[in-house]
C-alpha cells in the first residue's frame, strides 16, 4: 500500500519525495514530472532571474507544484516571491537566510510555508515564525548546506519540531534513503541529486554524463565555486560538488583565487557555456552513487516509493518475526 505521512497528507502527495529546487536545474518540466508521478515538485528560483522563473512557471502549466527560494538572494528582489505566489503554488520553500523577512506573506496566501534548516537553532526559527513543514538537510546533500550529518540531524529536529512535520534531505536517491528516513521521524524526502541526471532535468548533457559516473567518494564541500561565480554566499554555508581540476587547483588557495577573480570568473562562465566541467561545477551530493543511468523523474519517483513500502513492510514482518535472519536486505 502507498505510504501515508503528515507530509503526503499536508501537501495531498500520493508518495512523500519532493523534488529539491535546485538552482538551475529544477526547472518546470522536472517540477511537473515528479509531481505527475506522485511527489512534489518545486521549481528553484536559484539567484533571481525573473525571465527564467517566469518561463518555467509556464512550463509547469497547471500542475501542482512549489517554488523554492534562496533566502538571502530574495531579499535583493522580493518582488519575485509576489511573482511565484501569483501562480498559486502548493508550497514556498525557503533556505539559507532570514526567511522571518518571507513567511508573513507566505503565510497571507494559499500556499505551504517549508523552511529548510541546518541546525537546530534554525529549526527553532523556523517553528516560531509558522512554518508548516521543517526540511532538516544533512551536510551529504549536493550544493549548499551546514556542517551536521543527516542521520543525526532528522531525529534531533523532529524531536523539538512538534507537529510540525519533518523532511529529511541530504544524501537520499532511493528507497532504501526513503525508509530510513521514515524511520528516523521524517515524513518524507527532499531530494536533488537523485533527479540531477533525469531527463527533464536542465542539467548540461555533459554533467548528467558526470553524474552517472560519479562517486560520492569525488564529492567535497568548499567556497572554490562560489568565489568563481561571484556569489556572496554567506561563510556559514559552503557548497558540496564533485571535485575536478579547477576545484583542486584553487581548494587551498581562496585567497590567490580572489586575486584573480575577474580573469577566473571569465574562465568560469566560459567553461560552463561550453560544458566544460574539469571547470565548471557539477553540483551532487554524495547520495550520486545512486545515480546508475539518465531516466525520466517519472520512474525515480515510483521506484523510490515502492522500494520504500517494500523495505518498510520487510522491516515490519522482521519485528513481527523477531528474528535477524528473517530479513533479508536489511
Amino acid at each position: 500500500m502507498p505510504i501515508t505521512t503528515t507530509i503526503t497528507q499536508s501537501l495531498e502527495i500520493s508518495h512523500p519525495v519532493l523534488l529539491a529546487p535546485m538552482a538551475g536545474v529544477s526547472g518546470g518540466a522536472l517540477a511537473a514530472a515528479v509531481t505527475q508521478a506522485g511527489g512534489l515538485g518545486l521549481i528553484g528560483a536559484g539567484y533571481g532571474d525573473r525571465t527564467w522563473l517566469e518561463r518555467e512557471l509556464a512550463v509547469a502549466g497547471n500542475v501542482r507544484i512549489g517554488v523554492g527560494f534562496i533566502a538571502w538572494a530574495l531579499e535583493r528582489q522580493p518582488e519575485l516571491l509576489y511573482l511565484a505566489l501569483d501562480h498559486a503554488p502548493v508550497a514556498i520553500l525557503l533556505s539559507f537566510g532570514d526567511f522571518n523577512l518571507f513567511a508573513v506573506h507566505v503565510g497571507r496566501s494559499n500556499s505551504r510555508l517549508i523552511v529548510q534548516v541546518q541546525s537546530l537553532e534554525q529549526a527553532k526559527r523556523a517553528i516560531d515564525c509558522g512554518a508548516d513543514i521543517i526540511v532538516a538537510q544533512g551536510t551529504e546533500a549536493g550544493g549548499h548546506g551546514g556542517k551536521r550529518a543527516t542521520l543525526p540531524l532528522v531525529p534531533a529536529i523532529v524531536d523539538i519540531a512538534g507537529k510540525t512535520p519533518v523532511v529529511a534531505a541530504g544524501g537520499i536517491a532511493d528507497g532504501r534513503g526513503l525508509a530510513a528516513a521514515l524511520m528516523l521521524g521524517a515524513g518524507g524526502v527532499l531530494c536533488g541529486t537523485a533527479f540531477f541526471a533525469s531527463h527533464e532535468a536542465l542539467s548540461h548533457a555533459h554533467a548528467k554524463s558526470a553524474a552517472i559516473s560519479a562517486s560520492g567518494d569525488w564529492t567535497a564541500r568548499s567556497s572554490v565555486f562560489d568565489v568563481a561565480r561571484g556569489l556572496a554566499w554567506p561563510p556559514e554555508w559552503d557548497i558540496r560538488t564533485l571535485r575536478n581540476g579547477f576545484l583542486d587547483a584553487w581548494s587551498g588557495n581562496l585567497d590567490g583565487l580572489k586575486a584573480r577573480d575577474l580573469a577566473e570568473r571569465e574562465r568560469y562562465a566560459t567553461a560552463v557555456a561550453k560544458g566544460d566541467f574539469d571547470v565548471a561545477a557539477v553540483i551532487v551530493g554524495e547520495g550520486v552513487d545512486m545515480v546508475a543511468r539518465s531516466e525520466s523523474a517519472g520512474d525515480i519517483v515510483q521506484r523510490m516509493a515502492a522500494d520504500g513500502e517494500r523495505l518498510l513492510a520487510t522491516a515490519a514482518a522482521f519485528v513481527v518475526k523477531g528474528s535477524p535472519l528473517s530479513a533479508p536486505g536489511l
